[in-house]
């Protein structure tokens, strides 16, 4: 007992959360396999990267702002959207983005837009990308306190650094024009090596009208569209489709 106590301090002052925690399955590991010395050190080491990886990931998604249930092993394919099984899955193999191309999901509310591109945000992240999700309200805000708050300086700072920024529901409500161009000086700044994810229910030839502004809107699509994949969904709500009833039959 004084040994695995000895060693737990250990752990503990070079940070090794991982195999304080797994410490007795370790040791009856060990013991009921008859590891011998390299084997037994290379199970500790592993166990402990095992460990940090998955902690990284943990705050990574965590820093993402993802929404809850948005990981794509549970996307319904029985779903009639325009998207199929196929390409989902080579959007989810994120070439894509190695090639610093944009994705534009556009289509009515309730046909998916917003859980397949938190989803393919999850998987970059997974993948060691710095990847976040943010709704158009949430990034407006932030270019607007960025220079008030450390908080917001903090994440306009992430922003900048990002492999990925997913924009959730661009263009939902009209945008101020002054808010408008602090947007179009934020996707400026890094679109040539960021890749971005735009939800919206709006077709571009919309874009001016909202933000009441044709040449701002001109300019901000022609850096989104310069390598970008437009994807129309369509079909009905899948949330109304699928609502639920507090009644019993």
């Amino acid at each position: 007992m004084e040994q695995k106590q000895l060693i737990r301090q250990y752990c503990q002052q070079f940070n090794m959360s991982g195999i304080s925690k797994s410490l007795d399955n370790l040791i009856t590991e060990a013991e009921s396999q008859a590891q011998g010395y390299l084997d037994y050190t290379l199970s500790f080491l592993s166990t402990e990267a095992t460990f940090r990886l998955q902690r990284d990931i943990t705050k990574k998604m965590k820093l993402a702002g993802l929404p809850k249930y948005c990981d794509l092993i549970n996307y319904d394919h029985n779903v009639s959207n325009g998207l199929t099984i196929t390409r989902l899955h080579q959007l989810q193999e994120l070439h894509w983005m190695d090639q610093i191309y944009n994705i534009i999901l556009m289509g009515p509310s309730g046909t998916g837009k917003t859980f397949i591109s938190a989803g393919l945000c999850a998987e970059a992240v997974k993948k060691g990308y710095k990847a976040y999700f943010r709704t158009i309200d949430s990034l407006i805000n932030t270019l607007k306190m960025k220079e008030i708050t450390n908080t917001a300086k903090a994440e306009y700072k992430r922003l900048l650094q990002a492999h990925l920024v997913v924009i959730d529901d661009i263009m939902l409500f009209p945008v101020e024009k002054k808010e408008a161009v602090s947007m179009f000086n934020f996707i400026n700044q890094i679109y040539e090596k960021t890749s971005f994810i735009i939800t919206t229910n709006k077709k571009p030839a919309e874009w001016a009208q909202m933000l009441g502004d044709e040449v701002l809107a001109t300019a901000l699509l022609d850096r989104l569209l310069f390598q970008c994949e437009v994807i129309s969904l369509s079909g009905k709500s899948y949330r109304l489709e699928n609502r639920k009833t507090i009644f019993e039959d």
